[in-house]
């Protein structure tokens, strides 16, 4: 049997919906999906701030990382004591596919993962054939500083299924940080709930900044891959319709 680490939220629950919840044996404090299943794995620390000695008394058989949770130099580290570091990238929702066949094929849950694939494309398709209005939109992640999300990111490209299209346009970093909130040219501010909790009052207070219409949007839905993705796309499209 497998000995899991999953130091990826969204990946977790994949992990848990192949049904591996047996095998998982630690997680990051961000891990909260399924609650009723993670409250017994151990926390090996955050994302960012991964505890190297609880996961070595772990003995894990593998160690799940992203390039954008996690540090490079900890995907080093770990390279060391640990026999399978699985490193996963999605950049765009179709990128799902081959993440479900990844994680599957590693700990031979095939066929669970091809159950996904078909789950996924058929809510995709159904996403492919509506029609969305055209928008600008800034997608902010961080207060103090602001921050938001480039186009070279899963988040934009979700979010350019329905229509979204972020600003600004051209930046370098993936995650830029903003000088100000300049929203020229923008439609609409979309405020997300992780990783900084923006809240209804943040709303008040942000529409008052810009005088453009501001609405929360759910964080997990547009930014975690894996099994809750085939749920995101359902609530992107009833969220399209209500702003």
């Amino acid at each position: 049997m497998a000995r899991i680490v999953s130091l990826v939220p969204s990946i977790t629950e994949l992990v848990c919906e192949l049904g591996l919840a047996a095998e998982l044996v630690g997680r990051t404090g961000f891990c909260i999906h399924p609650q009723e299943v993670l409250q017994r794995i151990p926390k090996v620390g955050g994302t960012k701030s991964v505890n190297l000695k609880k996961i070595r008394e772990l003995a894990p058989t593998h160690v799940i990382l992203n390039v954008d949770e996690n540090r490079k130099q900890t995907a080093a580290a770990l390279a060391e004591f640990v026999p399978n570091v699985i490193v996963t990238h999605p950049l765009a929702p179709l990128d799902n596919l081959a993440l479900y066949r990844q994680i599957g094929s590693a700990f031979g849950k095939e066929r669970e993962a091809e159950a996904l694939c078909s789950r996924f494309e058929f809510s995709f398709r159904e996403i492919e054939k509506r029609k969305f209005p055209q928008r600008k939109v800034l997608y902010l992640i961080w207060k103090d500083p602001w921050m938001t999300v480039s186009r070279d990111t899963y988040v934009s490209r979700t979010l350019l299924l329905f229509g979204m299209q972020t600003v600004p346009q051209n930046v370098d970093a993936r995650y830029p940080e903003l000088n100000g909130l300049d929203v020229a040219g923008t439609d609409l501010v979309l405020l997300s709930t992780e990783p900084y909790r923006f809240r209804e009052l943040h709303v008040k207070e942000i529409h008052q900044l810009t005088g453009k219409p501001v609405s929360l949007i759910d964080g997990e839905m547009t930014s975690w891959y894996g099994s809750r993705a085939i749920r995101g796309l359902r609530y992107l499209a009833d969220f399209t319709a209500s702003v």
